[in-house]
């Protein structure tokens, strides 16, 4: 980040400084293990760690201050601290501050899914033109959205930022401490349900992202996952601020829409104003994150034939439908996280490999967590539809993923099912179950870690041919 003094940062997080200083600090961090010199280092209490024990590793490791909410004995004495009631809190106000001082272009981005493979497209495509950052995995709560923000260097024209939400509440203050220029909503479909209660109250909460927009700013939506009254394109374009709508999507009136659709198991091929697109990321949900992409890129001068250059040389996302070769065994490794919409997504996905020879689809299927009331109903109709699927081998792991597995036998009495309480156990008897010429689906909420199960496969299979 640009360099700023130590003084004013007193005063831009209303901080009490214990220790006069002339400095400057370069830098923010979290974590001490990782400070580098002249950074500022915000000491914040964790469920498992307090940033507070770790003032002196900090200090040892160059750090040229410390925000803090309590005085603990510290063997830095010389050591400028800045104390104020809440770090995190701090931690935003400095953010937000930079981001108006520095006046980038910010595109802030939610959704129900899709949020940061829509993110690592925009950034792709902007980066060939502008220098741009993004956040870093999935950086997109109180903590991750202001060091996002705060990465960004002198010369950064562009920042890509995620905000996240599982309860009513969170989204309006990030997109205040963000103010983006750019606010997208990716979807809302039923996900974390058991903090929101109901599909209206994330409409609600998605929507807010425009709270934050900068004057004059551009609300771009999703057409296809609108409530009907809530975030249709009427009530959205009055929302404070928005002075653009735009909507992407299947919908006739989408402003922006894919025609000529053909899905395979490398990617898609579609049309965007009659130019031809390859898109090499599977399945109807990245033709969607495309779009989104494409609204943004249009609206800041890109290309339509640049945009689909880009898309050409578009990396595969980590664990979002990331196709893996492990010998002649295929993986699809989706296992980041799981709701209903996402795990439809993803066995159409499973579905574009069924011409394939003669190989089998299997289904390594964890829990969707977070669903609240309507957790067993909306397993079971996973169930249902993976029954109606060309799944051959269904594995769940975990108490919630086998109700699924009881509705999909109870639909298909055809389908191997076998049921697992834990990752681990599963891990354990992957072999016994799982051929070499399988193409496996492997897919849950994050909680469930089956990226376990995908590094299991790979010691299994990567000498196997």
């Amino acid at each position: 980040m640009k360099p700023l003094s130590i003084n004013n940062l007193a005063k831009i997080i209303n901080a009490e400084l214990k220790t006069s200083s002339d400095g400057f600090f370069t830098g923010v961090c979290i974590d001490s293990r990782t400070v580098k010199t002249g950074d500022c280092f915000f000491a914040i209490a964790g469920d498992k760690f307090d940033g507070h024990n770790f003032l002196d590793q900090a200090f040892k490791n160059g750090a040229a201050c410390a925000v803090v909410s309590k005085i603990v004995p510290t063997t830095f004495a010389d050591k400028p601290l800045l104390l104020v009631a809440d770090t995190i809190a701090a931690l935003g106000k400095l953010a937000n501050f930079y981001r108006n001082n520095l006046n980038p272009i910010v595109i802030a981005i939610t959704g129900s899914a899709g949020k940061t493979t829509t993110r690592q497209i925009i950034h792709h495509c902007l980066s060939r033109r502008f220098a741009a950052v993004q956040s870093p995995k999935s950086f997109n709560n109180n903590i991750g959205l202001p060091l996002t923000i705060l990465s960004a260097q002198s010369d950064t024209k562009i920042i890509v930022a995620e905000i996240g939400s599982n309860h009513p509440g969170e989204i309006a203050p990030l997109s205040k401490i963000a103010a983006p220029d750019i606010a997208l909503i990716t979807n809302i479909y039923p996900a974390h349900l058991e903090g929101f209660g109901s599909l209206a109250a994330i409409t609600k909460e998605k929507s807010s992202i425009a709270d934050g927009l900068k004057e004059n700013g551009t609300l771009i939506i999703n057409a296809d996952s609108a409530d009907g009254t809530l975030l249709d394109p009427p009530v959205a374009g009055r929302r404070k601020n928005v002075k653009k709508l735009i909507t992407f999507g299947s919908a006739a009136t989408a402003d922006i829409r894919a025609s000529g659709i053909e899905s395979a198991a490398a990617g898609s091929r579609f049309k965007i104003d009659n130019t031809e697109i390859f898109l090499p990321l599977p399945g109807p949900g990245n033709i969607q994150n495309a779009l989104a992409a494409w609204a943004v890129c249009k609206e800041l001068g890109i290309k339509l034939s640049d945009f689909a250059d880009s898309l050409k040389r578009l990396p595969a996302v980590a664990m979002r439908a990331e196709i893996l070769q492990i010998g002649r065994l295929t993986i699809i490794n989706d296992c980041y996280n799981a709701n209903p919409a996402s795990m439809a997504n993803a066995l159409q996905i499973l579905s574009n490999f069924d011409s394939a020879g003669n190989r089998r689809l299997v289904f390594l299927c964890g829990d969707m967590n977070e669903l609240g009331k309507d957790s067993q109903k909306l397993h079971a109709e996973l169930g249902f539809r993976i029954a109606r699927s060309k799944v051959s081998l269904l594995i769940t792991v975990g108490p919630l993923a086998a109700g699924a597995a009881e509705a999909a036998k109870s639909s298909n009495n055809s389908i191997q099912v076998i049921s697992y309480p834990d990752t681990a156990t599963a891990c354990n008897n992957l072999l016994k179950f799982v051929k070499n010429t399988d193409i496996i689906l492997i897919k849950g909420s994050r909680a469930v870690g089956l990226e376990k199960a995908v590094e299991t496969l790979k010691m299994l299979f990567e000498l196997k041919v």
